[in-house]
């Protein structure tokens, strides 16, 4: 077996990219449902390379500390509290620097596999700020004030990872500069995980000396928890056990990944089995913040530790699409240091204190609305991970119109070009197809079937690339967030590239509210604008395979 090859296709893929739209779903979602996304293996063994440096430079950097650092002695200082703050610090960077989280091939992000500093350090290159109009901060492009800004963040970071101690003079300026970065551009700080470890900075820096800022950082933990698990109570969480486990490097078995379908080949549905897993992770889910959060220690602490490590290693393990690996350590080794270190601290004792209302914004307000008002808060300032309930969008260029993306300043080529320094055209073609079934195959996704033939009139005539790898070329960062390519990414590329009518179509789709059962989506042509917007019934979807129409 080449361990550098991806999994070959049971089909031609140069036949296949020429097939109507509802063959090339059919066969793309069949070979998904058995093979997954084709990963090459040695890529697995990247990503666990990589876990192994984010841990490494974290202890490096607790070696700064007096009494902390060293391997050998790592069983008696992880725990400590400035060992916590330092790995909260250095998630921070490693995730602004797109070292983790929508970086490497399980991303769509070939060569370079990373984005991040590559984009954000770079004058020209297109961002998302806050409110485009606005002098000095505003535009479509970064300036070099822009990305001085963020140096200067990166900069305050690494002054902070290898202080001896930590005090305000670390932390302050770097929960003041955070959200400016997102004035310019709201893109870095999402990359950031901004609605985890901004957050948790903002304990540390607000709540003064002493270990006053735990019970604030127990809060954000929870709440991560909590809030993923309320976003997986409607219909779209079976898929995405499904997807998962079709990818899975570790369920190569083809019984059990057919064992999670209806009734494989015809009818890829959620079998009986995949929603049975569902329900069980969305009660794991929930189950783990209510045990954590009133155990005061002994047994109940330890129950809830042990389900914290079944939730979080299954996560891991199944490897997923948008690889928030390290994101997963982190929040294993936050609970830890934080509800075993100190099973005395309770969120209560954050008080009546100005940290607690800034919290209670932060952890129910926002995740709340992002919820119920989707459209509007990113899903990962409302914790809505893994839910697949996801916003998305797909591009459809005509014919070679996708070269005009060349006039962009960015990192990185198109992503077939990023693949053809590795493999052949069939392959390559083969490998991103596989992204096309990775959409259907989730239950938002089968709005695709009703929504193409409105936006074009023959799929063939158009190249179509999902909205995720859009966004990692044009803005040097994607992670599921599909607010991060729709009309505002529309318009600015729009604006640097110059699309004629009918070369640029988009399908917008957002995610189901919370208490709802309709989805809202919206088709654009980049030159002349909107053409259609509406809602689509999620129970209608629900009888349908992802390859058809109604």
């Amino acid at each position: 077996m080449n361990l550098l090859r991806p999994t070959p296709t049971p089909y031609d893929p140069l036949q296949w990219e020429r097939l109507p739209f509802a063959e090339r779903a059919r066969q793309v979602c069949q070979t998904w449902a058995l093979h997954g996304y084709g990963t090459p293996l040695a890529v697995y063994a990247v990503y666990l390379l990589k876990i192994g440096l984010y841990i490494g430079v974290w202890i490096a950097c607790c070696a700064t500390t007096p009494g902390l650092g060293g391997v050998a002695t790592l069983g008696d200082w992880w725990l400590e509290p400035i060992a916590f703050q330092k790995a909260i610090l250095w998630s921070m960077l490693f995730e602004g620097l797109g070292l983790g989280c929508g970086s490497g091939p399980l991303t769509g992000r070939y060569a370079p596999p990373v984005g991040g500093f590559l984009h954000f350090l770079r004058p020209g290159t297109t961002k998302l700020a806050m409110f485009p109009r606005l002098p000095v901060v505003g535009g479509i492009r970064r300036s070099w004030l822009d990305a001085a800004l963020y140096l200067a963040l990166v900069v305050l970071v690494v002054r902070a990872l290898v202080a001896p101690a930590l005090d305000a003079g670390h932390l302050v300026p770097i929960v003041v500069l955070v959200p400016l970065l997102g004035l310019v551009d709201r893109t870095i700080v999402l990359a950031l995980r901004a609605e985890h470890y901004w957050t948790t900075l903002v304990c540390f820096a607000v709540a003064g000396p002493g270990l006053g800022w735990i019970a604030g950082a127990k809060a954000v933990q929870l709440a991560l928890w909590f809030w993923a698990g309320v976003s997986k109570l409607n219909h779209h969480f079976p898929s995405v056990v499904c997807v998962m486990t079709s990818n899975s490097p570790f369920t190569r078995i083809p019984g059990l990944r057919r064992a999670m379908y209806r009734a494989y080949p015809d009818d890829l549905r959620p079998s009986r089995l995949a929603v049975a897993m569902s329900h069980a992770g969305t009660a794991l889910e929930l189950a783990v913040p209510v045990v954590l959060g009133l155990a005061g220690g002994g047994d109940a602490l330890v129950v809830g530790l042990v389900l914290m490590l079944i939730l979080h290693g299954f996560i891991t393990s199944n490897v997923p699409m948008g690889v928030p690996l390290e994101w997963n350590v982190m929040v294993v080794y936050g609970g830890f240091a934080l509800f075993w270190a100190h099973p005395d601290v309770t969120i209560a004792d954050v008080g009546a204190t100005p940290l607690a209302a800034f919290l209670a914004v932060m952890l129910v307000a926002i995740p709340l609305a992002g919820n119920l008002a989707p459209r509007w808060i990113s899903f990962l300032l409302a914790m809505r991970f893994y839910a697949g309930n996801w916003p998305f969008g797909v591009w459809l260029f005509r014919g070679d119109s996708y070269r005009k993306l060349d006039r962009l300043t960015k990192a990185a080529p198109w992503v077939h070009d990023q693949l053809g320094r590795f493999y052949d055209r069939a392959t390559a073609v083969g490998l991103i197809g596989k992204v096309m079934a990775f959409r259907l195959m989730h239950l938002q996704g089968r709005a695709l079937p009703v929504l193409l033939p409105r936006a074009v009139d023959r799929l063939e005539d158009h190249e179509y690339l999902d909205g995720e790898l859009v966004a990692g070329l044009a803005l040097g960062w994607n992670f599921g967030d599909g607010h991060l390519h729709d009309e505002a990414l529309l318009a600015a590329i729009q604006a640097q590239c110059g699309f004629a009518p009918g070369e640029l179509r988009c399908i917008f789709v957002e995610s189901q509210p919370l208490g709802r059962t309709t989805m809202a989506f919206r088709i654009h042509d980049a030159a002349t604008g909107l053409l259609e917007a509406g809602e689509l019934d999620v129970r209608a979807l629900r009888t349908r395979q992802p390859w058809e129409a109604a």
